[in-house]
């Protein structure tokens, strides 16, 4: 927020019309209830833009009519009071705030040179202004008073003049230097930002989290870095404060005596403060006249969001002190410096709907419908709730007044709603329990924050990729089929679930773009292919969350065939006891996997697959559904593979192994029955012929998944 100096000059109101005189009340009003609440309870009720555009619209009516410029007007003071329970600080050099200029773009900097230069009599034909640029942190001001070179006190900068003593917290900032070498002058007041990392931030935001989860009584998680950072310095209990992690740069000073070599420029000085010890920081430059302005601000907005901490804007400073003194003040600023600042990140709208979208996973995401607000240098419409859980912590209902925020390329968020302008008929957010797009079931996994539809098969929102993992190498293994075409098959209309590919012929695909009949005709083999395989890979294919490789195999192998995992009804799938009776299949897998099964949707799309002709060979001498691992052949067995196969890939051989039962492990031990070497086996033929490991050539190998007994060979 901008903040302003006192005046002692008062007005008489007449002068101004009623109307006038009851706007500027209201406007006052309005902005001394939002500085109470943002500078002394660290409670923001409004975004810095919200603020600073009620400030002008004041600022606007006390130019048009002077006589509403009173004394207590918020244009004629720095803004905030000491808080009760702090000691006050009288500044002896008043900490005051620099202009900020509103005109966002390359013209804002082009209007400050132009200012100075006309301040400073320079014409066309004269060299360029030495500026220091900076940036414009987003923390708390903080004067530090070294006496004898060691830190006596530090204190806010309060309403600029006066401000609170919170020496006993800043002592806990470790990047704060309790004493300053020799070099440093006997008496300085070094000022700067507080400020709050944002992965500090979120880390105690976190932990704020789990101690209200654990019903912590008082506890609150933090509006933004600055909220926390502002919080954190006004603790009574310095243990508390020194459990926030907070940070600091210096950017400027106070009272100095003793300093009879300080440096001529702006810049030389805070180098010295470097030199001394105390952070400042790297991102500043030395710039010559508008057009370096206009460099550095672009420079820092493209990286504003990379930056490990909050900014806002950046600053520009006349960098000789000489010149400094010579342009001097005016009113409530310096002359010599300004503000310039970036797009707000946050604004003020109205919450008109909450939608709930699917996405390609399956993930019901709440989102929030806005009243359009331009924010982060964009049009906004819609921000994202990310799930019902924070939607209800927020408590985001529609009809509310919101703050939103988008910084960069970030995905737009409602960070805060605002329960005093709610309206009375105002209902909170609950997730629905059906999936909006396609019907199926909504479900939230115990532990799970998101909620998310079961139709995976069948759900539109889920198609492609339900396709594509449907599709992929480890899966199904069709050959041709990209992310590219499965687009244009699932955009034509051609496929809604998986069982549609194998109704596609060479003809239907030689029309669509990029597909001649060469191609058409290859993926068509491929798909003819792909419909003899095994049923770990189709269980892995259907895509069952939380199923992956390893699982599908489990379940393969436990339950031999299909009819015995999913039964013949919804009502007859294997139950989570059975399935919790698997190695690694634990509470959530084997829910996961009931869920999936008893779904009509996904029951419609398997028998689909089955009657176009996907199969895959019984797992011969055992009972389907016995549940008994030991029946098939290879069962006990520990197999390891090295080498190169020429008749089929390693992954192949691994697959048809362990689908009769063998352990495919990776290293040789005395326990392994057989070492499977391929060409340019290594280390593992060596161990097997040291221990004496019996080892197989490819003839071998075939024999053993023939179910004969291969000769020891080698």
């Amino acid at each position: 927020m901008t903040p302003s100096s006192h005046s002692d000059v008062s007005f008489p109101a007449d002068a101004a019309p009623p109307q006038a005189q009851q706007q500027a009340a209201e406007l006052r009003r309005l902005l001394r209830q939002w500085e109470h609440a943002y500078y002394v309870l660290d409670a923001p009720l409004v975004p810095d833009a919200e603020y600073d555009r009620v400030f002008r619209q004041l600022q606007g009516l006390e130019e048009q009519y002077p006589a509403l410029r009173t004394p207590d007007s918020p244009t004629q003071r720095v803004g905030g009071q000491a808080m009760e329970g702090f000691a006050p600080v009288r500044h002896r050099v008043p900490m005051l705030s620099i202009r900020t200029e509103t005109d966002i773009s390359d013209q804002g900097a082009r209007a400050f040179d132009a200012r100075i230069r006309k301040e400073l009599e320079l014409g066309p034909e004269d060299p360029p202004v030495e500026y220091q640029a900076e940036l414009k942190f987003d923390g708390l001001a903080i004067n530090l008073r070294y006496e004898d070179r060691v830190l006596v006190q530090a204190s806010t900068r309060g309403d600029g003049e006066t401000g609170e003593d919170v020496t006993h917290n800043v002592r806990t900032i470790r990047q704060i230097p309790m004493r300053l070498p020799d070099a440093a002058p006997p008496l300085i007041e070094i000022r700067g930002e507080v400020y709050m990392r944002r992965d500090d931030f979120e880390a105690l935001n976190a932990r704020q989290r789990e101690r209200i989860a654990q019903g912590a009584r008082g506890e609150r998680t933090f509006a933004n870095p600055r909220n926390a950072a502002a919080g954190a310095l006004r603790q009574l209990d310095p243990a508390i404060a020194a459990q926030r992690p907070l940070s600091f740069f210096a950017y400027g000073w106070g009272e100095i005596d003793g300093w009879t070599d300080q440096p001529e420029t702006q810049s030389g000085t805070l180098d010295a403060f470097a030199a001394w010890g105390i952070p400042v920081s790297a991102d500043r430059a030395i710039a010559h006249g508008a057009e370096d302005l206009v460099a550095f601000h672009q420079a820092i907005a493209a990286r504003r969001d990379s930056l490990p901490f909050d900014i806002d804007g950046v600053v520009y400073k006349v960098n000789r002190l000489a010149l400094q003194r010579h342009l001097g003040f005016v009113s409530r600023e310096p002359r010599w410096a300004v503000a310039h600042k970036f797009p707000a990140q946050e604004e003020l709208t109205t919450v008109l709907d909450i939608d709930v979208q699917v996405g390609r996973t399956g993930k019901l995401t709440p989102v929030a419908k806005l009243a359009p607000v331009f924010v982060g240098g964009v049009t906004v419409t819609n921000a994202t709730l990310h799930n019902e859980l924070e939607a209800q912590r927020k408590d985001v209902r529609v009809g509310d007044t919101v703050i939103v925020r988008r910084a960069g390329d970030v995905i737009p968020e409602v960070v805060a709603s605002l329960a005093e302008r709610r309206r009375a008929d105002a209902v909170p957010f609950i997730m629905p329990a059906h999936c909006p797009v396609c019907g199926s079931a909504v479900v939230r996994e115990e532990g799970e924050a998101d909620h998310r539809c079961t139709g995976g098969l069948f759900c539109a929102a889920q198609r492609k990729q339900a396709v594509l993992h449907f599709a992929s190498r480890r899966a199904m293994d069709i050959e041709g089929l990209g992310e590219k075409l499965v687009d244009q098959l699932i955009d034509a209309g051609l496929v809604k679930t998986p069982a549609d590919l194998f109704r596609l012929d060479v003809a239907t695909l030689a029309a669509l773009d990029r597909m001649g009949e060469r191609s058409a005709a290859n993926l068509v083999a491929a798909l003819e292919k792909a419909k003899s395989t095994t049923l770990a890979r189709f269980l892995f294919a259907l895509g069952i969350r939380h199923v992956g490789e390893r699982t599908a195999k489990d379940l393969a192998a436990h339950f031999g065939d299909l009819p015995a995992l999913m039964g013949q009804t919804p009502e007859s799938v294997a139950s989570e006891e059975q399935l919790l009776a698997i190695r690694d299949v634990g509470p959530v897998v084997a829910h996961s996997v009931v869920t999936f099964f008893q779904q009509p949707h996904n029951r419609e799309v398997i028998a689909d697959l089955l009657a176009l002709g996907v199969h895959w060979p019984r797992n011969a001498g055992r009972a389907a559904g016995a549940g008994d691992a030991t029946a098939l052949p290879l069962s006990g067995r520990t197999i390891v593979l090295t080498g190169s196969l020429a008749a089929m890939s390693r992954d192949a051989a691994r697959e048809k192994l362990e689908a009769l039962g063998a352990k495919v492990a990776g290293s040789v031990s005395k326990k392994t029955d057989y070492v499977v070497a391929g060409a340019d086996a290594g280390s593992k033929l060596a161990k097997a012929q040291e221990l004496g490991v019996p080892v197989l050539d490819e003839a071998g190998l075939q024999q053993l998944l023939d179910g004969l007994t291969p000769p020891t060979a080698r």
